[in-house]
């Protein structure tokens, strides 16, 4: 898959995630951009479900910088809170792939605050920086988004 072809697909899933929408893409066109849309949105509630099995109360102590952070500093906050998160389950289970960390809080603090910071505006455009930036490589080297998402169980 190429760089920018990932990037698409990467900014497609973070907008459905963002979205929560199922009828956000158009279906009735060719089977092609059908199935893309549906490969989309079956990532997108994939990460969804990892994002949901953690618990608030795991996050909340990391929002506070990310809350106060500016349009500006959203970006710097949420990698901060993302690199925190992953440390700490790092901490707990070092067996598992860090980079498998690194994907679980991004999408558990991007859900976060997509629930419950929506005055936060920049969310979207930080969760998909972070994994172009960091993770981009991996989702790559396991096959795609689609194997690296269902290798998160």
């Amino acid at each position: 898959m190429a760089p920018e072809d990932f990037k698409s697909q990467t900014m497609a899933i973070i907008s459905c995630l963002f979205q929560n929408e199922r009828d956000m893409f158009e279906t009735d066109g060719p089977g092609s951009l059908e199935d893309e849309n549906a490969d989309v949105m079956k990532i997108a509630d994939k990460l969804r479900q990892l994002g949901d099995l953690y618990d608030e109360t795991v996050i909340q102590p990391l929002m506070k910088d990310v809350r106060a952070a500016s349009k500006q500093q959203v970006e710097t906050a949420f990698t901060n809170g993302v690199e925190s998160l992953s440390k700490m389950w790092v901490a707990e289970r070092a067996e598992v792939v860090p980079e498998k960390h690194l994907l679980k809080a991004t999408i558990t603090l991007a859900i976060y605050m997509k629930k419950n910071c929506p005055d936060v505006t920049g969310v979207q455009d930080a969760v998909t920086s972070f994994i172009n930036n960091r993770l981009a490589s991996w989702i790559i080297q396991q096959g795609g988004w689609e194997k690296a998402s269902l290798s998160c169980d």
